[in-house]
C-alpha cells in the first residue's frame, strides 16, 4: 500500500510546471469563492472573516462554506402567509403609549405580529418550576398539545415528559411535536415510538436528507425555539429545553435559566408561529385547530420571531431599538454574548449617556471559544461604564433584556450572531411595571452573586489576550 502511495506521489510531483498549476487553482478557488461569498452582501466583517478563513484552506474550505455558510430559506413565506389564514383575526390589543409605538411598530413591521395582551404570565425560574408547571398543564389538556423544542433528551426528564403525553395521546388528545433534527438528535425514533402508537404526530425540522448532498443542505439553521401551546389557552416559551441538564433537582451542576408561562390572547401568536415551523417541517396544509375565545387583558406583549427566512433580523433590531430607546437603564442576561457592531455600539452608547448598563454573562460558558470571544468585548463595554457581571458556578443559560421601568423581552435568543441571523428564534417583549419589577428583582439576585469585572484585572498575554484576539477574529463566524 504505502509503495502504491509512493508511485502516486512520484508521479504527482513529476508533472511538469506542478507549482503553476496550483498556484492557478488557489486563485481560481479564491476568486470563485469570493465572488460567491461577497454576493451574499453580509456585513464587511463577516464577509471577510469567512474570505480569509476559506482561502486559507484550498478546497476544503468550499465544502464548510457549503454546509455551514450563511443561507436565505425563502420557502417559508407562502407557507406563513396561508398559515395566518388558519386562525381567525387578531384579538384587540391595548394602544400603545406614545413612548412605545416606535417599537411596537418595528417590531410588527418585522415580523407581522401585532402587539397584543395576555391575562397572566409567570416567570419559571429554573428548569424545576418549568418541568412541574408544564406537566401540571398538559395534565389538564383536552384538545390539543402543540411543542417544539431544540434539545429534547431522552433521559429522565424527556421520559417523564413523553409519558405525559403519552396518557394525554390515549385520551384523544391531540399530541404535535416538532423537534430540531441536530439539536435532538440523540433522541432516536424508538424513544418516540410509544408516542407515534399513542397516535400523536413526531416531526423533526431540518433532517439530514440523502439529496441534500445534491444542493445546499440547512446543516447550521436549526430552530433553538422552546415553544408549547395547550388548547390554545397555555403557552411557554423561553430558553428551558427538555433535558437532566437545566434540572436543579438532578444535578448540581444544572444549568441557571428562565422561562415564561403565559395565558391570554399572546397564546395566539405562540399558536401561529408553531402552525408555520409545523408546515414548513412537515410540507403539510397549515393546521386548523381549535382558538378560545378572545380573552383581552391588562398585560401589553408581543410576541418576536427572527430567523434566516427574513432579512430584516426582528429581534436583533428589536434589542437594539429597546436599548437605544432607553431613559434609565438597560440589564442585559444571555449566556452567549457576541455583539456585532450595532448592539455594541448601542450598550456602550447607553453607558456613556449615563445610564445604568449591566451585562450579566456566565463566568464559564459551556463553548470555551464564545467565553474568549465575549471577554474581548468586556475593555471597550467597562471603559465605557458598562457593569459587567459574570455569573458562576453553574452556566447561566437565561436571555433577558430589562429596559427602564416597563420593557422587558424573555425568550430563546442569545445576544451573538447565531441567534440573530442564523437560528429560528422566539421572544416576547412585554411593556408592564409589575413584571418588570419581578425581573428586575431576578437580574438583582443574579448579580449580587456575580462578581463584577474590573478594568484593572490581570490579562497576561498568551493566557488571556491572545486566546481572546484571536476567538474575536472568527466571532462573526460563531
Amino acid at each position: 500500500m504505502l509503495d502504491i502511495l509512493r508511485s502516486a506521489w512520484s508521479a504527482f510531483a513529476s508533472i511538469p510546471n506542478l507549482g503553476l498549476y496550483l498556484v492557478l487553482g488557489w486563485l481560481t478557488y479564491v476568486v470563485w469563492l469570493g465572488l460567491w461569498i461577497v454576493l451574499q452582501k453580509r456585513e464587511p466583517v463577516a464577509t471577510l472573516s469567512w474570505l480569509i478563513s476559506l482561502a486559507a484552506l484550498p478546497y476544503i474550505g468550499f465544502l464548510i462554506y457549503f454546509f455551514f455558510g450563511p443561507q436565505r430559506i425563502r420557502r417559508q413565506r407562502l407557507r406563513r402567509v396561508r398559515a395566518r389564514a388558519t386562525l381567525p383575526p387578531p384579538p384587540e390589543g391595548l394602544v400603545p403609549t406614545p413612548d412605545a409605538i416606535e417599537l411596537a411598530r418595528l417590531a410588527q413591521s418585522t415580523t407581522g405580529l401585532p402587539p397584543i395582551t395576555a391575562t397572566r404570565v409567570d416567570l419559571l425560574i429554573d428548569g424545576s418550576a418549568k418541568y412541574v408547571a408544564l406537566l401540571e398543564a398538559i395534565a389538564s389538556a383536552r384538545d390539543h398539545i402543540h411543542l417544539e423544542y431544540y434539545i429534547y433528551l431522552p433521559d429522565r426528564t424527556g421520559t417523564a415528559l413523553r409519558d405525559a403525553l403519552v396518557e394525554r395521546a390515549r385520551a384523544g388528545v391531540q399530541v404535535r411535536l416538532l423537534l430540531d433534527a441536530v439539536g435532538s438528535g440523540r433522541t432516536k425514533r424508538k424513544f418516540l415510538q410509544p408516542l407515534v402508537e399513542a397516535g400523536a404526530e413526531v416531526a423533526w425540522f431540518h433532517p439530514m436528507k440523502l439529496q441534500w448532498f445534491w444542493k445546499r443542505p440547512w446543516l447550521n439553521l436549526r430552530t433553538h425555539r422552546k415553544i408549547v401551546v395547550i388548547d390554545g389557552e397555555i403557552g411557554f416559551t423561553g430558553g428551558i429545553n427538555i433535558t437532566d441538564e437545566e434540572d436543579e433537582r438532578l444535578r448540581e451542576d444544572a444549568y441557571r435559566d428562565l422561562h415564561l408561562r403565559l395565558e391570554g390572547d399572546i397564546v395566539r401568536e405562540l399558536q401561529l408561529v408553531f402552525i408555520e415551523d409545523w408546515a414548513y417541517a412537515t410540507g403539510e396544509p397549515p393546521l386548523r385547530v381549535h382558538h378560545p375565545a378572545p380573552r383581552r387583558g391588562t398585560i401589553s406583549a408581543q410576541v418576536l420571531v427572527s430567523g434566516p427566512d427574513s432579512s430584516w433580523e426582528a429581534i436583533h433590531r428589536v434589542h437594539v431599538a429597546a436599548i437605544h430607546s432607553a431613559q434609565r437603564r438597560v440589564w442585559l442576561v444571555t449566556p452567549y454574548f457576541v455583539p456585532g457592531e450595532a448592539a455594541r455600539m448601542a450598550l456602550t452608547s447607553a453607558a456613556l449617556g449615563g445610564l445604568d448598563v449591566r451585562l450579566l454573562v456566565p463566568k464559564v460558558c459551556d463553548s470555551r471559544l464564545v467565553t474568549l470571544a465575549a471577554r474581548s468585548y468586556f475593555d471597550e463595554l467597562l471603559e465605557a461604564g458598562v457593569k459587567v457581571h459574570e455569573y458562576g458556578p453553574r452556566m447561566l443559560h437565561s436571555k433577558a433584556l430589562l429596559c427602564d421601568d416597563d420593557l422587558a423581552i424573555v425568550g430563546s435568543a442569545n445576544f451573538d450572531h447565531r441567534s440573530f441571523r442564523l437560528n429560528f428564534e422566539v421572544s416576547v417583549l412585554f411593556r408592564d411595571k409589575a413584571l418588570a419589577a419581578e425581573l428586575e428583582s431576578l437580574i438583582q439576585g443574579e448579580c449580587n452573586l456575580a462578581p463584577r469585572v474590573r478594568e484593572d484585572r490581570a490579562q497576561p498575554l498568551w493566557r488571556t489576550r491572545l486566546p481572546e484576539g484571536l476567538a474575536r477574529l472568527v466571532s462573526p463566524l460563531l
